[in-house]
């Protein structure tokens, strides 16, 4: 997985070239996975909403200041691992401040266990990019779009588990 990451995000950084290098240096910070996360722009980050595969994107916005959003994430973290097999990935995008990045949110990854992908969201642009997520979403989280290559349905609100469920079902028919 590790391998995976970095040969993405370093992909992303060979395809950015003609970018400003004080921006190129804010949006994608990459230390050791132990230390840091991906993080990106939304412009960086809009291909990962549009994947054409025959893979089932679970696409969660969260931070770790979100209390529902903290309360919904073991059920993500558990739909992700029980259909892993049935080409479903989970993709949990925090919208924490970059600066909380290594005192919050690497430490809330590693207490939490989390298995799923975690990117970091730095885009202060929000009101450009939300509507290009949902153009029914208020920008409130958490938030969620469950997408294929035939359906897409964002959710804006929390999931309990049996709820995440039966949408995903919905995907897998």
């Amino acid at each position: 997985m590790k391998v995976f990451l970095y040969f993405m995000l370093s992909l992303i950084l060979v395809s950015c070239k003609g970018k400003n290098e004080n921006q190129e240096e804010h949006k994608v910070a990459i230390v050791e996975q132990e230390e840091s996360l991906p993080v990106f722009d939304f412009d960086e980050f809009e291909p990962l909403l549009h994947k054409e595969n025959d893979t089932i994107y679970i696409v969660n916005f969260w931070a770790t200041w979100c209390k529902p959003c903290i309360k919904e994430l073991p059920y993500f973290e558990s739909i992700g691992e029980e259909f892993a097999d049935q080409k479903v990935k989970v993709l949990l995008v925090s919208l924490d401040f970059p600066e909380k990045l290594k005192s919050h949110v690497i430490p809330f990854i590693e207490k939490h266990q989390l298995k799923s992908q975690v990117i970091l969201l730095d885009d202060v642009d929000s009101n450009t990019w939300i509507p290009k997520v949902a153009e029914s979403w208020s920008g409130a989280i958490p938030a969620t779009i469950i997408y294929s290559k035939n359906d897409r349905k964002f959710y804006e609100g929390s999931f309990t588990y049996n709820e995440l469920l039966t949408e995903l079902k919905t995907f897998l028919q």
